[in-house]
């Protein structure tokens, strides 16, 4: 069992309690952030004095080297290190000897993993935002094709209003915005430097944590050596965030399920992202749809489950934190993977517009217009929405939408009507004549799509992610 603590104690750790205890299995996830943050940590030790320029040269050479052999197989991360630092630090020092062993001064495990959780979490959180973007393209290319494209707004699953496809999605854009601007608002708050606060008290070596900072692109380090290292909000809060991704995602996954239904034909699931049943040969499943519905449940559970673990916790580092990872990592994963997908099933979705208009035209989404006529000629409310209601009872018996009757029938109900409740009624003229800004008109889609386009065409991950320093210089 490789340890690099194991100087305080005079016999082994039993093997069950060293399992329990490691946490490479998942930990060497980050391989990659361990030496990035070793390399900065190197490189601020030669800066300081505190090694010599070859000491730290051959140190940085050396982690580069084993960065390299990992990634294309010539070295195996195995269980025989308690965890990832332990296994980068042991190589090191195998090749290089008493000059690797120098390679942990001024740091702990404490705010080394820390800093690597929160340098994976970082990068992870702009790969969740690219994926989110590129969904957020998918969408705007189907409100700018689908402006004119009529069907049923609903509330309760009941029909309600016409609106467009446009402005559907549009409901959804205006979701996985905010999803963005979530995560830029995480990136902001936590894109901090933990590493040189030490086991929780910092260090006396005199360690530059603002250069450490800024060779890893962070904004500066952080100001409290204890919250350094035992700080897990910026995780809950991208959970968090996840969650909501995932929410939203479950609930456009609903929608698609229905609307790919036998009673909607809304639209037709490319066969790419189908899957057919085993017996009956007709089916074609929204098995994409289903599972981002079911996936949903999992992240919130990583959300809750490191909300529990941190719940009773006292400063500064317990090792209950080591449970921060699995869960996360799951996490982090699946939502990638349900947006990837979804986002690929979204845009070789084809949408039905005859049936959309047909349902919104069967299902008295016209109803408040017609109200509305009335009321435009002379008739208050409450009895206009009467009237409107004994006429869709009329419409009912009859199986026949409101503008398709005659004015005959319409005026055996109310005299008021002319032949002008024909224009009214219409589902064209009840999307268009509403031009409020957000509202489904054409008038008022084509400037919220022009601002939508240019919201896609800042990038505040460029503005974030410049002016890092390279370990070369």
């Amino acid at each position: 069992m490789a340890q690099l603590w194991g100087g305080r104690f005079t016999k082994e750790t039993d093997q069950l309690v060293y399992n329990f205890n490691a946490s490479i299995s998942f930990d060497q996830k980050f391989y990659k952030q361990d030496i990035e943050g070793s390399m900065a940590h190197v490189c601020m030790l030669g800066r300081q004095g505190i090694l010599t320029q070859e000491e730290m040269q051959a140190i940085v050479k050396t982690l580069g080297e084993i960065q390299k052999d990992v990634e294309e197989g010539r070295l195996v991360i195995t269980d025989a290190y308690e965890d990832i630092h332990s296994f980068v630090e042991a190589v090191l020092i195998e090749r290089l000897g008493d000059t690797g062993k120098k390679l942990h001064t001024g740091r702990s495990r404490n705010d080394q993993v820390a800093l690597d959780m929160r340098l994976y979490t970082r990068l992870e959180l702009l790969y969740t935002d690219v994926l989110l973007k590129e969904l957020l393209k998918v969408l705007l290319r189907i409100m700018e094709e689908h402006v004119d494209t009529i069907m049923p707004g609903f509330t309760h699953l009941q029909k309600a209003q016409p609106v467009t496809l446009a402005h559907h999605m549009g409901a959804y854009f205006e979701m996985f915005k905010r999803d963005r601007l979530r995560l830029c608002d995480i990136y902001r708050r936590m894109n901090y430097c933990p590493l040189g606060a030490g086991a929780l008290a910092g260090t006396t070596y005199p360690l530059d944590r603002e250069y450490t900072a800024k060779l890893l692109g962070f904004y500066g380090p952080t100001l409290n050596s204890m919250d350094s290292v035992s700080d897990r909000d910026y995780l809950i809060e991208f959970l968090s965030a996840l969650s909501t991704i995932m929410m939203h995602l479950s609930r456009f996954s609903e929608e698609i399920i229905l609307w790919n239904s036998n009673e909607y034909r809304f639209v037709e699931i490319d066969d790419a992202y189908s899957t057919g049943s085993s017996i009956m040969p007709q089916k074609k499943n929204p098995d994409i749809a289903e599972l981002a519905r079911g996936k949903t449940g999992r992240v919130y559970g990583a959300l809750v489950s490191l909300l529990t673990t941190m719940k009773g916790i006292p400063l500064a580092y317990n090792k209950d934190m080591q449970e921060d990872k699995e869960l996360t990592f799951d996490a982090m994963d699946t939502v990638k993977g349900c947006l990837a997908l979804f986002t690929g099933m979204l845009d070789t979705m084809t949408f039905c517009r005859e049936a959309m208009e047909k349902s919104a035209a069967h299902g008295f989404t016209n109803a408040t217009d017609a109200a509305d006529y009335l009321v435009n000629h002379g008739v208050p409310f409450r009895d206009a929405h009467g009237i409107v209601g004994r006429l869709v009872l009329y419409c009912i018996d009859k199986g026949a939408a409101i503008d398709e009757l005659s004015l005959e029938e319409l005026r055996s109900i109310s005299p008021v009507f002319k032949e002008d409740i024909f224009e009214a009624v219409s589902l064209k003229t009840c999307v268009d004549k509403r031009l409020t800004l957000g509202a489904p008109g054409r008038e008022a889609m084509e400037q919220v799509i022009a601002m939508e386009r240019e919201y896609l065409a800042e990038e505040w991950q460029n503005e974030e992610a410049k002016n890092f320093v390279k370990f070369a210089e």
